[in-house]
């Protein structure tokens, strides 16, 4: 069992973050950062080229952190790849020693650095789900048994803060019917937002992760505002970033309130920290078991 599937349904306080792969094969750097995380976290996410920019791939990375003694969580992610691809990736992923899987679409490639990419999206997040499902079933999406069935602990993406909420748990109700046992958050600032948001999808009894980016300047707050659909960062708290003498520590402080109020919301928090890696230990001190 995987150390964040554990801790999870052992309903205590999981807590992954995030590593956005280099654009080519100098890894040491990734691989010390990885290391670094898995002191303090449950799960490192390496993302599959994130915002359509191509980057290493996520599953050599995974490798790599299995191999380090780093338990990674894989993103899978439906832009690239057809069915057959995926399948044989996560088969791959299974054989080398990767149980979490977080599926995700994909940012549209017109946002990246290879505007001219087709994209494939083959499959849908919750097909994706269904898909991982059957494998684990023994079987491919064909109906041909497999010789030796893989097992993963599939995840998913979700919104709490949606223009159209309504839609976005409809959504997350069929991935958790596809076969999802845990959710990442889209970064959130807002712990009563979180709140309202539990308690509207709590009959579907599954692990929510909130997110949390780290606010490194009162600029990075109000391009998310004005730039990113589905993020809310409270002007009270790009206030603070901009009366502050030290940005930097009342960053961590921000982010320290945050996972401090998601421990009695919901099942962990998921850490963006845009680099910041060696500041996750003082983002989680003192913030209880």
């Amino acid at each position: 069992m995987s150390k964040l599937r554990e801790q999870l349904e052992a309903e205590r306080f999981a807590v992954t973050a995030e590593i956005v792969p280099p654009k080519g094969t100098h890894l040491q750097e990734t691989i010390s950062a990885a290391r670094l995380l898995g002191e303090f976290v449950q799960g490192v996410n390496i993302n599959e080229n994130p915002h359509a920019v191509m980057r290493v791939s996520s599953l050599a990375v995974c490798r790599l952190l299995v191999e380090s003694g780093v338990e990674p969580v894989l993103h899978v992610t439906a832009r690239d790849k057809n069915r057959l691809a995926l399948q044989s990736d996560l088969l791959g992923a299974a054989a080398l020693g990767i149980e979490n899987v977080l599926v995700v679409s994909g940012d549209h490639q017109s946002l990246g650095d290879h505007k001219e990419a087709k994209p494939v999206y083959d499959l849908d997040p919750v097909q994706m789900l269904h898909m991982i499902s059957t494998l684990m079933s023994g079987h491919d999406m064909a109906g041909k048994k497999l010789d030796g069935a893989p097992i993963f602990y599939p995840g998913a993406v979700v919104h709490p803060q949606s223009e159209t909420l309504e839609l976005e748990i409809i959504k997350m109700e069929k991935k958790v019917g596809g076969g999802a046992q845990f959710f990442q958050t889209q970064a959130l600032y807002d712990l009563e937002a979180l709140a309202s948001f539990m308690d509207q999808i709590r009959y579907l009894q599954t692990k929510v992760l909130c997110g949390i980016v780290l606010l490194k300047s009162p600029k990075m707050g109000r391009f998310m505002n004005a730039k990113v659909p589905g993020i809310r960062v409270p002007e009270e708290l790009i206030r603070r970033l901009e009366k502050s003498s030290r940005p930097q520590t009342e960053s961590l402080a921000i982010a320290r309130e945050l996972i401090a109020g998601c421990r009695d919301l919901c099942h962990g928090v998921h850490l963006m920290t845009i680099g910041w890696y060696d500041k996750v230990e003082e983002m989680l001190h003192n913030i209880g078991k």
